[in-house]
């Protein structure tokens, strides 16, 4: 039996100064290159060697969080206009693996034609792509899980594998707030998932001070098959 992840939270330098890294080479998503987009199901890349899909609401921080694992200013974009992008953008490891950067969902202002178009995209690579090896899930700490997470968390919890959630934007709650904020999602995710709750893992983070980078390293890259690593 699995042993159930406790949140935890690392801590970045005094005054919201990013923390120094001792190895950029470190991080499983340093080095990672763009690769493709696709913007329907025709246009997925072949099946590779395993693939790792982020995913989170709109203004998020999914961005700045996939950009920050992979020690980069620009590897991954944010759209400047929330809830626009319509593809999943592929990042291709230093290992072979994918990085699959999905698009952000629940954004109001986006025509419901749109959004339905590209959110089935999302839909059926979470739940069918054979080579999804783990999901992270990037939220909002200061605001938490809404029902759009719970609801993709819903259709890939029962594969098995497993889920990474990063309380993004740590940074802007003072200590006591992070760790309520950490401890109400994993209160909440117990309570929905059950013993499902043991393949998912809680961090805070924060693409700004640094706050929770390694340790979001050492779970993506406990996720990647041994040959890999």
């Amino acid at each position: 039996m699995k042993k159930r992840a406790i949140v935890t939270e690392s801590t970045g330098s005094a005054k919201g100064k990013p923390a120094p890294h001792k190895s950029r080479a470190a991080g499983p998503l340093v080095g990672a290159k763009f690769e493709g987009a696709a913007a329907a199901i025709a246009q997925l890349p072949p099946a590779g060697l395993g693939e790792i899909a982020f995913a989170g609401r709109s203004n998020s921080g999914k961005s700045s969080a996939i950009n920050a694992l992979a020690r980069e200013t620009r590897l991954a974009y944010a759209s400047r206009t929330p809830g626009r992008t319509r593809q999943i953008n592929f990042f291709r490891l230093r290992n072979g693996a994918r990085v699959a950067d999905l698009p952000g969902y629940g954004y109001a202002a986006v025509p419901r034609s749109l959004k339905r178009e590209w959110q089935d995209l999302l839909w059926h690579y979470v739940t069918n792509r054979t080579t999804l090896i783990g999901l992270v899930v990037v939220v909002d700490a200061r605001h938490g899980m809404t029902e759009l997470d719970y609801a993709l968390l819903d259709g890939f919890i029962p594969s098995g594998r497993p889920v990474l959630i990063l309380a993004t934007k740590a940074d802007k709650l003072n200590a006591a707030d992070r760790r309520d904020a950490a401890l109400a999602i994993r209160r909440e995710i117990d309570e929905r998932f059950g013993a499902q709750a043991g393949a998912i893992t809680v961090r805070l983070f924060s693409a700004t001070s640094r706050a929770g980078v390694e340790g979001a390293d050492s779970v993506i890259d406990g996720w990647l098959p041994s040959h890999l690593t």
